[in-house]
């Protein structure tokens, strides 16, 4: 995409590290820095001058978030430009979605429609679309809070170790107790009652999503994102191939190493999906391969792109910049499908963790060792360390987060 004028405004609503992957995939483009808005400071964006961002306590939920929006609001009500809001993380892109009426007299929102955020964020309904649209995905059952109420043992068909997910993660945002984690792998009967019991009794409301636990270490995950233009036909696709992920009990499934992947077929079943349902805006989806059968299988769906994300930027495609050429400039609408990755030579290598961490818990497999090569050429980055917004706090920084990236492997890492 060809660098334009500054003539719209992009606002991010989050502060982690997919906020500021898009911040500066936006600044690479346009060199300018980004408003952005949320309830708390995490790392990626602190001490940085590319994220102009503003702390508003609440800001997460409703009353507080829609409220504070209609007064943010009124700071942009002038623009001539295209006002273009942006959620970084599943709530607030399910906020601006249910708000959508409220926000878009003045805000562009790229987002579906409440009825279809609410369905494909439920793990439950988005597996009824899976086999509507023939998206294989693992064996499933759904426990519900009456069947852990009734008292009656819950049956589970398919053997341990098994797979246990929220089938609502926006709700279990906010659930807590000890041992919670995005999601668990389940190696005994008495784990499994006492993961259950302790998530209904602290809250937790809605159904969970118990699966048939896929073999294989973490090489053979991949994820796919994809943005679709405002006429609900597919733009971009960039797989990535995962070769390592974060072990720490809170960050299970958030990678931190993919090198980039081309599947036409993975790419051809979700086109149609996506498009079919009259998708548009940002998707990323998590897939795992099964050796069992040959066969590439879906987890979930995540309406937003996601803090690994900024591999797409690194291969060469701006990643934030698609809804600007979109909405800002209308430039997407005669422009063909792109399927990216096709050219191993280009391939860029992104990490969340350093390539002494890489290399010393990574799969030795193929995929690792092409890693190695890119990095022996330098061909690879991460989403932090960026070259033009150093200095010696974010630095300082680096070296911090890093070294406890290192006491979470060493403490936590085992090899599936």
């Amino acid at each position: 995409m060809e660098k334009e004028k500054l003539d719209f405004t992009p606002v991010l609503l989050g502060s982690d590290f997919n906020a500021y992957g898009m911040a500066r995939s936006l600044y690479e483009v346009y060199g300018k820095p980004v408003k952005a808005f949320a309830q708390t400071q995490l790392a990626p964006t602190r001490f940085t001058r590319i994220v102009d961002l503003e702390l508003i306590p609440g800001f997460s939920e409703d009353p507080v978030w829609i409220n504070t929006m209609k007064k943010i609001k009124q700071r942009y009500a002038d623009h001539k430009e295209p006002v273009i809001l942006i959620g970084c993380g599943d709530g607030y892109a399910e906020l601006i979605s249910k708000h959508k009426k409220e926000l878009e007299d003045v805000f562009i929102c790229p987002y579906v429609d409440y009825d279809l955020i609410k369905k494909l964020n439920d793990k439950e309904n988005f597996y009824k679309m899976c086999d509507k649209y023939d998206l294989p995905y693992p064996k499933t059952k759904i426990i519900s809070k009456a069947m852990y109420e009734s008292g009656d043992p819950i049956e589970q068909p398919f053997g341990y170790p098994v797979a246990l997910k929220p089938a609502n993660s926006v709700e279990w945002l906010d659930i807590h107790f000890e041992g919670r984690k995005k999601a668990f792998i389940i190696k005994s009967e008495a784990e499994f009652k006492d993961i259950v019991a302790k998530s209904y009794d602290n809250g937790y409301t809605s159904d969970f999503i118990l699966q048939d636990f896929i073999p294989g270490d973490d090489s053979n995950m991949r994820t796919l994102n994809v943005y679709v233009d405002k006429n609900h036909k597919v733009k971009l696709m960039c797989l990535g191939h995962p070769l390592l992920e974060d072990p720490a009990p809170a960050a299970i499934g958030n990678y931190v190493a993919i090198i980039p992947d081309f599947n036409q077929d993975i790419y051809n079943r979700v086109q149609k999906f996506l498009e079919e349902i009259n998708f548009h805006g940002y998707a990323n989806f998590d897939i795992k391969f099964d050796h069992r059968d040959n066969s590439y299988k879906l987890f979930e769906i995540n309406l937003r792109t996601g803090r690994s994300s900024f591999f797409v930027t690194l291969n060469g495609h701006k990643l934030a910049d698609w809804v600007v050429q979109d909405y800002a400039f209308d430039s997407l609408k005669d422009k063909p499908t792109v399927y990216a990755n096709k050219d191993k030579s280009q391939y860029f290598l992104w990490l969340g963790v350093t390539p002494k961490i890489f290399e010393k818990y990574a799969k030795d497999n193929d995929a690792k060792k092409q890693a190695m090569e890119m990095i022996s050429e330098g061909r690879y980055g991460d989403t932090f360390w960026y070259a033009k917004d150093k200095n010696i706090k974010r630095f300082a920084l680096y070296k911090w987060m890093m070294h406890n990236y290192a006491k979470s492997f060493n403490r936590y890492f085992v090899e599936k």
